[in-house]
């Protein structure tokens, strides 16, 4: 995997709105994957405190928790992201 696409599956993770289920869409990761990554790629510490985040309710990262007035995976504002290709800048 390029070190591109790991910094997006982490930048994805980082997010709270964006759930599971769209870096799975996208890259093919599923959350124990996600978790693995995060867990061997970032220090101890940033691992800790993102878990701690994910699980605390406040993160919508399981498409089941999220809000159902909430029916899509990326904000209006971000760059169109067609499955596993990010556009151009």
């Amino acid at each position: 995997m390029e070190p591109r696409d790991i910094d997006r599956i982490i930048e994805m993770a980082w997010e709270d709105r964006t759930p599971f289920e769209a870096i799975k869409l996208q890259f093919g990761f599923s959350e124990a994957d996600v978790i693995a990554l995060m867990r061997r790629e970032l220090k101890r510490s940033s691992f800790n405190l993102w878990r701690k985040r994910v699980n605390s309710g406040v993160s919508q990262k399981h498409a089941m928790k999220r809000n159902p007035e909430i029916n899509r995976f990326k904000s209006t504002m971000q760059r169109t992201i067609t499955l596993n290709k990010i556009s151009k800048r």
